[in-house]
């Protein structure tokens, strides 16, 4: 009866996401007047701006990634060694942005990116808040994403940290003369692998879906670029969101089989060992 109660929920659950994306294949090749064809595919890459706005998508989740886990893993870590009781302190302020609307929050980047011109334009700071705005590379909005990661980045970096013996690690890298830096990446961070992947492909898949934030600061991203091409043309904005939907798959795909081939080659020593 338990097989068939969860063979009924995977029924259930694989028609309710495979019918939308089926039925917006359909909608992309099955074309009025022409039938079945691929031309709103073979239009993608040459669509203005597609590769422009993904490879920028793809720059800032890069950075938001590297920014977020240099935020996150040390206070992760410290947190669980020196000071256990700032933990739930921590769990707060990582959990803050769940709180905050995106609105809300470009709101607030956006009054300090008018503010900060009009009162420091006398100091260097005022090249500061130009060069955070720079169109080719807006890392106002990896400072953005960042704050908008840290609950998913905490939580699986926290689930991480649960299942390792953190502090003998650190003690015995220390033991052999390690500095923490050099304990933290060598004796730590191997043990997080399986956290750190899931952490970066949950940032890496929150910035390549973000619209609000980007679109409110006027920047075009890979989000807002596909927004933008659906009033041109649909069915090509309806392929840009599946071929991005497969994408995200295969960086899924390929971070997952990454992680398993750094742990395989552990597994199998060990059994030769034995």
């Amino acid at each position: 009866m338990a097989r068939l109660n969860r063979s009924l929920i995977l029924l259930v659950a694989g028609v309710y996401f495979l019918v939308p994306l089926l039925a917006s294949a359909v909608f992309t090749v099955d074309i009025p007047g022409e039938g079945l064809t691929l031309s709103s595919y073979t239009r993608i890459f040459a669509a203005p701006g597609f590769t422009g706005s993904l490879l920028l998508s793809l720059g800032l989740a890069v950075a938001a990634v590297a920014l977020v886990l240099l935020i996150t893993i040390p206070a992760a870590v410290a947190a669980r060694l020196g000071a256990p009781r700032l933990r739930p302190v921590l769990e707060v302020v990582c959990t803050l942005p769940l709180v905050v609307p995106p609105v809300a929050l470009t709101a607030g980047i956006g009054t300090v990116l008018r503010w900060g011109p009009e009162k420091l334009s006398t100091t260097p700071l005022f090249q500061t808040f130009v060069a955070v705005q720079n169109p080719e590379f807006p890392f106002v909005l990896v400072l953005a994403y960042a704050v908008m990661a840290l609950p998913l980045v905490y939580r699986a970096l926290d689930a991480g940290l649960r299942s390792v013996d953190v502090r003998t690690l650190m003690e015995a890298a220390r033991d052999c003369g390690a500095s923490w830096p050099r304990a933290l990446v060598s004796a730590v961070l191997p043990n997080l692998r399986g956290a750190l992947l899931n952490a970066s492909f949950l940032t890496l898949a929150l910035v390549l879906g973000e619209f609000t934030v980007a679109s409110l600061l006027g920047f075009q991203p890979f989000a807002v670029w596909i927004v933008q091409a659906s009033g041109a043309d649909a069915r090509l904005s309806v392929a840009v969101s599946l071929l991005s939907l497969l994408l995200t798959w295969v960086l899924l795909l390929a971070l997952t089989t990454l992680g398993n081939r750094r742990r395989t080659p552990r597994t199998s020593q060990g059994k030769t060992s034995r």
